[in-house]
């Protein structure tokens, strides 16, 4: 009888291995907007793309067997480079909306991300409610939720949208807006960045979750969440949250 336990066992650990997730050392590209650290950047001394998406991705190749090689692309023809197959899914930070959904799928998400406003050290002081009441200018990427968000502040009419991040920060510097919406997850490394001149001065706008995303209907969605769901579980996941942030 104990034997017979045994076999059982050992079949059901290897039925569960059997059913496991394998895209059989598939080679993935990955499109990714490389200017937004530490979610992906380029690195200077080695020029490879580097940052937590970059990080998340490869923790769940090596779960579910395939490698992935990362592209970079604008943001503002991101999704549709990947609707015509330039590259197999898109790794860049990107909020989990009912509108994208009805065009792409995505994958659970793997992080919850709120936004906030950089602001000019000077204006640091600023309230929300001064935005919101004074009719002043914000800016953010064309196209994002963060553009979104900025619109909801201080009203269509005043916000300038860029087709990059780095144009938004121009416009601030420049004292053309008086702030910039940006990814929560983004904003300390800008801070840094920029040390003594821009602050991220207002905190915890929109909680957003950010998703993998691919083309309606790709098969592969199933196997990343499993990936996903097994980063999650043997707590990869929290470590490279750790690594990035210095908390879960």
């Amino acid at each position: 009888m104990k034997k017979l336990m045994i076999a059982l066992a050992v079949a059901a650990l290897a039925s569960s291995v059997s059913h496991a997730a394998d895209l059989g050392g598939k080679l993935l590209k990955v499109g990714s907007d490389t200017t937004s650290p530490p979610m992906e950047s380029i690195d200077p001394a080695t020029g490879q793309v580097v940052g937590f998406d970059v990080d998340v991705v490869n923790a769940v190749c090596a779960k579910i067997n395939c490698q992935a090689e990362f592209i970079t692309t604008g943001w503002d023809g991101i999704f549709a480079a990947l609707d015509q197959g330039s590259f197999d899914l898109v790794a860049s930070g990107v909020s989990i909306t009912e509108e994208r959904k009805k065009a792409m799928d995505f994958s659970d998400p793997y992080i919850v991300n709120s936004q906030a406003v950089l602001m000019r050290a000077d204006d640091q002081g600023i309230t929300l409610d001064a935005f919101k009441n004074a009719g002043r200018k914000l800016s953010a990427q064309a196209n994002t939720t963060d553009a979104q968000v900025a619109e909801s502040v201080v009203g269509k009419e005043n916000v300038a949208a860029y087709d990059t991040f780095s144009a938004a920060i121009i416009a601030l510097k420049n004292k053309d807006v008086d702030g910039v919406v940006i990814n929560g997850a983004n904003a300390a490394a800008y801070e840094r960045e920029f040390a003594g001149e821009l602050v991220v001065a207002i905190k915890d706008l929109e909680s957003d979750p950010l998703g993998l995303v691919f083309r309606k209907g790709d098969e592969n969605v199933a196997a990343f969440n499993e990936g996903l769901k097994m980063i999650k579980d043997d707590g990869t996941l929290d470590q490279l949250i750790s690594k990035y942030w210095g908390l879960k």
